[in-house]
């Protein structure tokens, strides 16, 4: 009976308690969760830091200030550290406090000294957000004046023993920004997901053991990945994509040297009249060279008679021709960058390079002779790429001039898509060059057709009597007013919101883009004229203080260690590739030498590809998770300022660009790779498992710097 009557008793209590209770609960679970959620948060903002503890404030255009730290060579003797470490003069801005760490657009604000007013500080935040180019750990810029004559200088060599006792040399370093958008997005997203899943691995496996094996392919010493077909029957007589297709697995093998051997390759300037021909070895080369004037086979030698072009007459009374026909055309000066469709001779761009104008070749996919690996060996740039159904690497509105010598263009089929791809690219004001020998009527009528739909102004039409070529010569309109008074608005006009910028994998448009008119829009005015056009800054560059001591800084760093602290052989380097240029200062400053730089912008970084152009250097978008579009043994010398970095959890398998890199260095070739410690240790060791040669590190807290050879080992 007791029972009985106890039930219903806490069932009444319940009933006028309950609401009570539940409330209770609540705010109990509430506050637990509050609680659980701030030690979370602590240490997710905590962990985000560590990746930038040791960055001091950036170099500041307005004031113009740096961070010195010095650094030795290799490794440091333990019997002399605390002695060093007293003595090292460290002068260091105020680091990242975990209370500044406010997102503006995406970037981290970087605290600002005292005494600055408020417009002042707001000025540095977006500032810190313009100069990318700069790395965690700075720049190496002047060697110290005097070395001690009882030190030891530290390099390491293959199994990191020091080579010399010469003395020990020190390098100061710029302590310099490089929180680019790209690395606190990277950042964030880790940070994020960390309560979601487990923290992804390391860039590279320290434990992990690589097995080189050689690529068996049907293209062998000459294997482009993402062009060459290897999956087709044996009945297609051509190996090329007729568009850009990936392997769906990871390339993992080497390529082979040539059958024959490959040699040391001529030295430029010697390089523009004569290359070893084993290093460009071909099957079908062989018999082009017998049905050609320009190039001769003389021993192991393939030469090319300065007086000898495609162009009867010779190629510098071709360009005479053209200046004659368009005198607005002044070589070097108006026209700096020039692109060549359709790799021939290499004569254009060789004739143009001694006029200060950069003509980059672009060799098509059906170019079965490998032109464009002939134009490499001599030292000429040059890039391949499909151009039939997608947009070619590059930005809107960048090349003064293109030229189209016999390219072959299927202008009545497909023609009107590729002359507005050509238009897209086209500089507005800038010029079409388009010389045939025999064309048909047929693509007479349809290229009449297409340049009027897109406005192209026909300023010159002649055939040269001594040549026997016709040359054209087009200008794209300089306002939208033309486009405005078309009748017929065939092709259309594009969408406003359209990026004219996006070029990886996007399909040629069959619409017309508008020609920008405001006054802060690239494009609406003309570069300067070369060389001056290399340091100046136009209005629609923002932060114009940013990018000239960004400029200053590569001028710096590439006067002093680059060229003489490294123990690069200069003499030796003709090809170079920047694989993750910003702004393209690290190119202006190797302007003076006898070198051209291919400057890379990575498709998920910051699209700095334009401010590029437009100083008079050149370029293309890429993603270094996928094959690049050049012949194996193309380039000198690869520069990676925290690329590897910026690629992790990006890519499948990031070794897969320590094996490209492997396939587009010659041998002899060198590398200089600038990243955080702990992607540098691990990338030694694959390193020194394809046998390439560790000729320099440099370190300091948390970040080095790699400087390696690579060898002629194949497994």
């Amino acid at each position: 009976m007791a029972i009985t009557r106890f039930g219903p008793q806490v069932k009444r209590s319940y009933q006028s308690h309950g609401f009570r209770l539940k409330l209770t609960a609540t705010a109990i679970l509430g506050l637990c969760f509050v609680f659980v959620w701030s030690v979370f948060s602590k240490f997710s903002v905590t962990s985000q830091r560590e990746s930038f503890d040791d960055i001091a404030e950036p170099v500041s255009a307005a004031r113009g200030k740096v961070s010195d730290f010095r650094i030795h060579f290799g490794k440091e003797d333990p019997k002399k550290g605390q002695e060093s470490d007293e003595s090292r003069v460290v002068k260091s801005e105020p680091t990242l406090d975990d209370k500044d760490k406010k997102k503006i657009n995406g970037s981290l604000p970087i605290k600002p000294e005292e005494g600055q007013d408020k417009g002042q500080k707001e000025g540095d935040k977006e500032e810190s957000q313009e100069n990318k180019g700069e790395s965690e750990i700075g720049e190496v810029i002047r060697e110290k004046g005097e070395e001690e004559e009882n030190g030891k200088r530290g390099e390491e060599l293959n199994g990191g023993e020091n080579a010399n006792e010469e003395g020990e040399r020190e390098f100061d370093l710029i302590n310099s920004e490089d929180l680019d958008q790209e690395a606190v997005d990277d950042e964030n997203e880790v940070s994020r997901s960390r309560k979601k899943k487990k923290e992804l691995g390391p860039l590279f496996d320290p434990k992990t053991q690589y097995n080189w094996k050689l690529c068996n392919t049907r293209s062998k010493h000459n294997y482009i990945p993402c062009i060459d077909v290897e999956s087709a029957s044996g009945r297609l007589q051509s190996y090329r994509h007729h568009e850009r297709s990936c392997p769906r697995s990871p390339v993992m093998c080497l390529v082979p040297l040539p059958h024959d051997g490959y040699g040391d390759p001529v030295r430029w300037p010697e390089s523009k009249l004569k290359i070893l021909n084993k290093n460009v070895a071909h099957p079908k080369l062989a018999a082009f060279v017998n049905s050609q004037d320009w190039v001769v086979e003389s021993g192991e030698y393939l030469t090319f008679p300065q007086n000898q072009s495609v162009f009867k007459g010779g190629i510098q009374y071709y360009l005479d021709s053209i200046e004659e026909m368009v005198p607005d055309i002044e070589w070097g000066k108006n026209i700096r960058i020039v692109l060549d469709i359709g790799c021939k001779d290499s004569s254009f761009g060789a004739s143009l390079l001694e006029k200060d104008v950069l003509t980059l070749a672009l060799g098509l996919k059906d170019d079965l002779v490998d032109l464009a690996q002939l134009a490499l060996e001599r030292g000429f740039p040059a890039v391949v790429s499909p151009f039939s159904a997608r947009r070619l690497p590059f930005p809107s509105g960048v090349f003064d001039a293109i030229h189209c010598s016999e390219c072959n263009m299927a202008w009545h089929s497909n023609g009107v898509k590729l002359i507005l791809e050509l238009n897209r690219i086209l500089r507005p004001g800038g010029y079409f060059i388009l010389s045939t020998k025999h064309n048909s009527v047929e693509a007479e009528e349809a290229l009449s057709k297409l340049t009027v739909s897109v406005c192209w102004n026909i300023l010159a039409d002649k055939v040269d009597e001594v040549s026997d070529i016709g040359v054209k010569v087009y200008q794209k309109p300089e306002s939208n007013n033309l486009y405005r008074l078309r009748r017929k608005r065939d092709p259309p006009m594009c969408k406003e919101n359209e990026n004219t910028d996006a070029a990886w994998y996007v399909p040629l448009k069959n619409c017309l883009h508008a020609i920008p008119e405001a006054i802060e829009q690239r494009g609406t005015e003309w570069p300067e004229v070369w060389p001056k056009r290399l340091n100046t800054f136009p209005d629609w560059m923002n932060k114009i203080e940013g990018l000239t001591a960004d400029s200053e800084h590569w001028k710096t760093v590439v006067k002093g260690p680059y060229l003489t602290g490294l123990g690069v052989d200069w003499s030796t380097i003709r090809n170079v590739m920047d694989m993750k240029a910003i702004n393209g200062g690290f190119a202006a400053a190797l302007s003076k030498q006898q070198v051209w730089v291919m400057n890379v912008v990575p498709v998920h970084a910051p699209d700095t590809l334009p401010i590029i152009f437009e100083r008079g250097l050149f370029g293309v978008y890429h993603d270094w998770c996928e094959s690049f579009g050049t012949y194996p043994r193309s380039y000198d010398l690869l520069h990676a300022d925290h690329l590897f970095s910026r690629l992790k959890n990006r890519c499948k398998k990031p070794v897969v660009i320590v094996v490209e890199m492997d396939r587009i260095l010659r041998p002899g070739g060198w590398a200089i790779i600038r990243d955080k410690e702990e992607i540098l240790d691990p990338l030694e060791g694959i390193l020194r498992s394809l046998h390439w040669e560790i000729r320099m590190k440099l370190r300091h807290d948390k970040e080095g710097l790699l400087c390696a050879q690579k060898t002629v080992w194949r497994p």
